[in-house]
């Protein structure tokens, strides 16, 4: 008998680069394709994607990529993924949209099959009858998957939280979700995100209430930084805006692109003139304009960044100008999201972020919520996902609290397989799956040695040793010159490189040496003298060459 296997490629034991793969037999379904911003220690990297290994050692097993909703960490890699493993994509409206404007962009639209669905779809692939149910989440157009398997009815949440005055109009479908629990629920893997926070998740509206306040204080302009595709926040900023008279400008290409798809298929409305090019906001007194642009996460190209560092080319900071920060850092961004605020500070901004006032709420649900979704779904099986170590562990313990027997939860994280036959559910292998990251161009190409190298560079420098040897007698005939960065200061380093000088000539006078012995001679004992005299680690990089 086949079994039913759950693959977590990304996203548990972690927050970001989401992607699953649900596989039955010869076929699977994959569900959300992220990426996760670098932490702090992955220096020079840009971006970290799912590992899909397993995919493109089985060229013929994926059949299709199903998306939650719009978000970074969970549509973002698709443009490094699908040049490595193509299927269809499913998707509602608006993540449509958001996805396409990426593809577009990455020139691989034309070669990507997107199939649009609702809640009212049902869509079969191989053997998995799908059908997507809507979630309130801090996007429009968010929805989790009830997916029929030969081997019982799996329930994959999406993220969510039990908002009952959202943004959109559309509250949780309680009922709907209700029934899945009532027709027998084999496993659900749900969101874990803030399994530490008790109680509810506040509503959207608390910000609604928030931008009323700033609005009616600020005197000059008002600038509000948020995340490309937080299309309901954005929307909250124009009902604002036109309560009191302000045009609304965008900044930053993510920007400006998410919002023109967004109006073109009706998940933004503005009144006619409300919405102006950045280029005309000097044209307006400041006390009518508000401005939405990128930024919250300290990106140094992102649109808030270049105005805190001077270097924006259309918009200055002025010091009447009011500040908002509509997000929260993302863990590994704290000290760039910091150095954004001080300096917007610096240039005399008035800067309101979340630890001053409630500017954001989080899309997710507490743990009350968390709980009602188990109850409502009461699967047999739960696998916490989407979040790191300890909330997985948590949002475990919340299952349990609801009545599911703890040897039917699974705390897993990516590359833990998990299969369920008839009669169980069970632990099955490991697979090797490692971070990928995405450094300019390259995708891949940068591994955990060449972070390695780049920890010790920026910790401990370099010194680098040029010489050329004669062919024929082995003797120094150029050099050797030493140079270093980055590792003692210059005045320091005088006597100091003479001395590491004085030592390569002595080692390679001893007697005729090959350049690949001379170069492992000299890193070896450089490497020795230069830590005895300053407890350093300096990568040396001795140049040998023969004339």
């Amino acid at each position: 008998m086949t079994n039913l296997r759950i693959i977590p490629l990304g996203g548990f034991g972690e927050v970001g680069k989401n992607m699953t793969v649900i596989e039955y037999g010869n076929d699977a379904i994959v569900v959300d394709c992220g990426l996760m911003f670098p932490e702090s220690d992955m220096l020079g990297i840009d971006l970290v994607i799912p590992d899909v290994t397993y995919l493109k050692d089985r060229p013929n097993l994926l059949k299709a990529f199903f998306l939650t909703h719009g978000h970074e960490d969970h549509i973002g890699a698709l443009p490094y993924i699908l040049p490595q493993v193509s299927a269809p994509l499913y998707a509602t409206a608006l993540t449509r949209g958001l996805i396409e404007v990426k593809l577009k962009e990455a020139k691989l639209l034309a070669k990507t099959k997107i199939k649009t669905i609702t809640t009212d779809s049902i869509i079969e692939v191989g053997p998995f009858t799908i059908e997507p149910f809507h979630v309130p989440h801090s996007i429009p157009d968010a929805v989790g998957y009830a997916i029929y398997t030969p081997a019982g009815l799996v329930i994959h949440t999406g993220e969510f939280k039990f908002d009952p005055d959202p943004i959109d109009g559309r509250p949780p479908s309680i009922d709907r979700l209700r029934s899945y629990g009532d027709d027998g629920v084999l496993v659900m893997l749900s969101d874990s995100t803030n399994a530490e926070r008790p109680g509810h998740t506040p509503s959207e509206q608390v910000v609604s209430q928030t931008f009323e306040e700033i609005f009616n204080e600020a005197q000059g302009r008002i600038i509000v930084s948020m995340f490309a595709s937080n299309i309901s926040r954005i929307q909250q900023v124009i009902n604002t805006a036109v309560k009191h008279k302000r045009k609304v400008a965008m900044a930053g290409r993510s920007m400006v692109a998410n919002v023109k798809m967004a109006m073109t298929l009706g998940y933004l409305n503005a009144p006619e003139g409300i919405l102006i090019p950045v280029e005309e906001m000097e044209h307006y007194p400041n006390h009518e304009i508000a401005l939405v642009c990128t930024g919250t996460q300290g990106e140094p190209t992102s649109a808030l960044v270049r105005m805190a560092n001077e270097d924006h080319r259309q918009v200055k900071i002025k010091a009447s100008d009011t500040v908002v920060l509509s997000a929260t850092a993302i863990p590994g961004n704290e000290e760039l999201v910091h150095r954004t605020i001080d300096n917007l500070f610096r240039l005399g901004a008035n800067v309101i972020y979340q630890s001053l006032r409630p500017v954001h709420v989080s899309g997710h649900g507490a743990q009350e919520e968390q709980k009602l979704m188990l109850e409502l779904i009461r699967p047999q099986y739960f696998v916490p996902a989407q979040g790191e170590y300890r909330m997985l562990v948590l949002h475990g313990r919340h299952g349990q609290a609801t009545g599911i027997d703890a040897k039917n939860i699974f705390i897993i994280e990516n590359g833990q397989v998990v299969e369920f036959s008839e009669t169980k559910g069970f632990r099955a292998e490991l697979l090797e799956v490692s971070n990928v990251f995405i450094d300019g161009l390259g995708i891949g190409d940068i591994g955990s040695v060449v972070l390695r190298d780049r920890h010790m560079l920026s910790r401990d420098g370099f010194v680098v040793v040029v010489m050329a040897l004669d062919r024929q007698t082995g003797k120094i005939v150029n050099g050797p010159d030493i140079v270093s960065r980055g590792f003692v200061y210059m005045r320091e380093a005088d006597d100091l490189l003479e001395e590491a000088k004085r030592r390569v000539i002595k080692l390679v006078s001893k007697g005729r040496m090959h350049p690949d012995a001379a170069t492992s001679a000299i890193k070896d004992n450089l490497s020795q003298f230069l830590y005895q005299r300053t407890h350093r680690n300096p990568m040396i990089f001795p140049m040998v060459m023969e004339t």
